[in-house]
């Protein structure tokens, strides 16, 4: 269950000493082939680290060879050395390949502002090559992590075809295209237009609505990779079926690892005017640290729902808005309803339903709730 179950694909996770605690960082996932089309969503954030802004370039072809990744720093604004190191990654990693470096994408996550140290880094990297093994996805997947406490893979079976996949995050969790790293694999044959559409078809459902704490980081990348060594074309139609099956099941994985949470929150909006709509006003309750707090504390305070709906630009009425807490409608027509000590919000996944009545769309956001131990972890980060 690994991104090495697809065919084509080998990968490696070895520790290059970016770590203090010696634990493996630095993560090599190679395309074996017979083709190497490929696909990638980056972070909507302009501040963007050196990998990214690299590997912006390189997927452009629609062609990427490997994936090259490191925990301990995300190299972002970290200057002209910075970058260069971010070269000479790829540099290191395509001549081991016997390809050309705009064929590899480079992802680093950890502190910004901390300069990795490029000899160690680089040997990270001719250390992966040598580790390459078509059983090393799992290790893989354990380099990349940072403040993750499991490692996130998922295997998605097509008809004689596979999907493969691996993630890292655990805060910072609102990239708008990407979330965090993840690099997903595919030996199902195809064309990288294909593939660009089904991935922001996934991600758009996926990953975009996966907002755990507001807070966008500089370095997300998703990387879809496909060798086509199963000889076998899927419909675009099925593929992207099963892509966004695998984009939301890492999802899922990155929202129950969030540092800290207790709570697990699917915000559904329902009958909204349009879909971005519907977005937008989950996003906005998602987002609101006093509905995260009163979820926290197993308070059923529909009134922040409420109070958060109306900063939105969506169409409602706000004297007829519907709410309900784990399928208890405690207000309706924007006044009580249920008796809210009817609500039981101990359970760790939790779900709020909006009915805007303004129309036929719906969307569902994830977030978080707010922690003690979130804020303990986010404020002891770099020290």
């Amino acid at each position: 269950m690994t991104v090495t179950t697809p065919a084509g694909f080998r990968a490696a996770g070895v520790a290059a000493g970016l770590k203090s605690t010696g634990a493996k960082d630095v993560a090599l996932v190679v395309n074996d082939g017979p083709t190497f089309d490929s696909a990638s969503v980056f972070t909507a954030n302009r501040c963007k680290a050196n990998p990214v802004l690299w590997s912006q370039e390189a997927v452009k072809d629609g062609t990427v060879r490997a994936v090259f990744l490191n925990s301990g720093g995300a190299n972002c604004y970290t200057g002209p050395d910075g970058f260069q190191t971010t070269h000479q990654v790829a540099e290191t990693v395509a001549g081991q390949l016997g390809v050309g470096a705009i064929d590899v994408v480079v992802c680093s996550t950890g502190l910004i502002g901390l300069t990795n140290p490029r000899d160690q880094v680089l040997a990270g990297a001719r250390a992966a090559y040598a580790a390459l093994s078509a059983d090393g996805g799992a290790e893989a997947a354990q380099a990349i992590m940072t403040t993750d406490s499991v490692s996130k893979q998922v295997v998605v079976e097509g008809a004689g075809w596979t999907i493969g996949g691996m993630a890292k995050g655990a805060g910072m969790l609102a990239p708008q295209l990407a979330t965090m790293l993840v690099v997903i694999t595919t030996d199902a044959v195809v064309p990288a237009a294909d593939l660009d559409t089904a991935l922001r078809a996934a991600t758009r459902v996926s990953f975009d609505r996966l907002d755990s704490d507001g807070c966008m980081s500089t370095n997300d990348t998703v990387t879809l990779m496909a060798s086509g060594a199963s000889g076998i074309t899927p419909s675009l139609d099925d593929f992207t079926a099963a892509l966004t099956q695998a984009c939301t099941d890492l999802a899922m994985q990155l929202l129950a690892d969030a540092e800290g949470a207790d709570h697990e929150i699917a915000i559904t909006v329902v009958n909204a005017a349009s879909e971005d709509e519907a977005v937008e006003v989950a996003r906005s309750v998602g987002r609101s640290n006093l509905f995260k707090a009163a979820i926290f504390g197993n308070d059923p305070n529909w009134g922040r729902v409420l109070a958060s709906i109306g900063t939105t630009s969506a169409q409602f009425d706000p004297a007829d808005l519907d709410v309900a807490m784990n399928g208890i409608w405690v207000c309706k027509q924007s006044t009580p309803h249920a008796d809210p000590a009817t609500v039981d919000l101990k359970p760790r996944e939790v779900s709020v339903t909006i009915d805007l009545k303004a129309g036929s769309a719906r969307a569902t956001v994830w977030t978080n709730d707010l922690t003690h131990a979130y804020v303990h972890e986010n404020s002891a980060y770099s020290s």
